[in-house]
């Protein structure tokens, strides 16, 4: 009895888990730093970007660099129709360039309405 109680309680836990939001932002904003405004997408399936796996990338001044801080399916199924897979979208982001790739401390995915399709 108490093993059944025990996987009834984990399986009821287990389902705010899979309703998570589609998108979601990596921490707060920094208000000392600016935020920039920017193309976001796959680095190999619309950006450019060498490879054969489907990663995050944003586009900065015509230059594409891949993302560390968030993955591209933390935002949704990235090979649905609006997904980045299949779309550049708007997004605002705050970080940094190092080694090439863009270290994100903060990201988020504009409202529909604004997104940019390729």
């Amino acid at each position: 009895m108490y093993k059944l109680l025990l996987s009834i309680v984990i399986t009821i836990s287990a389902f705010p888990a899979i309703g998570q939001q589609k998108e979601f932002n990596i921490r707060k904003p920094d208000n000392s730093k600016k935020i920039l405004l920017v193309e976001a997408s796959c680095g190999q399936c619309k950006l450019g970007l060498p490879g054969k796996s489907c990663d995050l990338a944003i586009r900065l001044n015509g230059k594409s660099y891949f993302v560390d801080g968030t993955k591209i399916d933390d935002h949704g199924d990235a090979h649905a129709q609006d997904g980045f897979c299949e779309s550049i979208r708007m997004v605002k982001v705050q970080g940094e360039i190092k080694d090439d790739c863009f270290k994100a401390t903060y990201f988020q995915l504009l409202p529909e309405d604004k997104k940019k399709m390729n």
